[in-house]
């Protein structure tokens, strides 16, 4: 599903440069680029950002031959492409020049990185005080591990993630798992969109630009959450569970007759309606289940007695039943199974769009649906370099004799 044009836009024009790479930046500027901003994304003209070749799997051309890597279309929809070789003195130049009417710069660059190329904060903002520069690290521009490289993989185990994923110690397959997605990379792009669209929100009440500052470390410490809220106010350290909730029981999987079940049971009231509809009603009578603070008690009790309860019925039935029964419950659903999902197609959140070449490719909505100005999906993530002459002529004012000359001289 593809939106036309005319539809009214959130940031329409809102001018964003995109000088990151990989997902955590890109991620924050497709946010952005579907709600209506003209994003620029800047790459390098030796293959542009690595993750368009980070596979297999590999997108399909038109033509049946290997086009960039899935992964770089997960984050890149609606953008323009130009390649600059900023490291010469003609392409941080020519970067400079875009930078000044840019309202948001997005970067992720190790703390002064771009300061040699004139591009840090302080350069740009010398020329476009307005501006709203976004800078993504691992571990922030301050602090004692301010200079580390920092990927999303070690975030999560320096952040407390992995502490709280994976199976308890003394089960099988104990040990601290990852999650299987970079939830880091994409807390941090959301922290990064939030931030400047708040700092946007202050410059148009007082014309200031400003530096924001987004660490992976620190939006993965911020997503902790309850479990956070447990050590910093009752000194208790939460361990791994395995699928289980530490506050909220039964809140796991279950193994039905054919598959696993999902049931979370959120109050003692679901409680009773989930052993009847199962047709145990006596657990619900029963003391040790009869509060959420019980069954935290006897949380192993309670788990042998439920799944074998579950265990008699299909995976089907189970949902059906406790669905019926105002109770959550659901399948596990792989990646496919999701996409094939009535739920999942009906809200829209597949992106089928065509590149300039017409080779096909796919994306995930914009999960928000915002009533007036809807996100909007106007083109397929650029090819490298895609947009070179149009965004040098309109952001830049550059003649078609000085773009030929940027190309000539290998800047572009």
């Amino acid at each position: 599903m593809v939106q036309q044009d005319h539809q009214p836009m959130a940031l329409a024009g809102l001018k964003v440069l995109d000088l990151s790479r990989i997902l955590a930046g890109p991620y924050a500027t497709q946010l952005f680029a579907d709600l209506g901003a003209d994003v620029v994304k800047v790459e390098n003209p030796d293959g542009g950002d690595d993750t368009r070749r980070w596979g297999p799997p590999f997108t399909s051309k038109a033509d049946g031959g290997r086009g960039d890597a899935a992964y770089f279309s997960a984050c890149n929809r609606n953008k323009r492409s130009i390649t600059v070789d900023f490291a010469s003195v003609a392409g941080a130049d020519l970067l400079r020049d875009l930078a000044k009417t840019a309202d948001i710069i997005v970067e992720n660059f190790r703390p002064g990185g771009l300061q040699k190329y004139g591009l840090d904060y302080a350069s740009i903002a010398a020329i476009n005080p307005g501006v709203i520069y976004c800078s993504i690290t691992g571990f922030g521009q301050t602090g004692p591990y301010a200079n580390r490289p920092g990927y999303d993989f070690l975030i999560q185990g320096m952040g407390g993630l992995m502490s709280i994923t994976g199976q308890p110690d003394g089960s099988p397959g104990a040990g601290p798992v990852k999650v299987g997605v970079a939830v880091c990379d994409l807390f941090t792009g959301l922290f990064t969109a939030n931030a400047a669209l708040a700092a946007l929100a202050y410059r148009n009440r007082t014309g200031k630009g400003q530096h924001i500052d987004c660490a992976l470390l620190d939006s993965q410490v911020a997503m902790l959450a309850n479990q956070s809220a447990n050590w910093l106010n009752a000194e208790f350290c939460p361990t791994r569970m395995g699928n289980h909730h530490p506050s909220v029981v039964p809140y796991t999987v279950y193994k039905a007759a054919d598959g696993f079940v999902i049931v979370a049971c959120g109050n003692d009231k679901q409680f009773i309606r989930l052993t009847a509809a199962l047709g145990v009603p006596e657990m619900g009578d029963d003391a040790a289940f009869m509060t959420n603070e019980a069954r935290i008690k006897n949380r192993d009790r309670l788990d042998l007695e439920l799944g074998n309860a579950i265990a008699d019925f299909d995976r089907e039935t189970v949902i059906t039943l406790l669905e019926k029964a105002g109770v959550s419950c659901g399948p596990i659903n792989d990646i496919a199974e999701v996409f094939d999902d009535p739920q999942v197609q009906a809200r829209g959140l597949r992106i089928d769009q065509r590149r300039s070449d017409n080779s096909p490719i796919s994306s995930t909505a914009f999960p928000a649906k915002l009533s007036e100005t809807p996100a909007h999906y106007h083109s397929a993530p650029p090819l490298l370099g895609e947009h070179n002459d149009d965004v040098l002529r309109q952001w830049a004012d550059l003649s078609e004799e000085a773009i030929a000359a940027l190309r000539s001289n290998k800047v572009i």
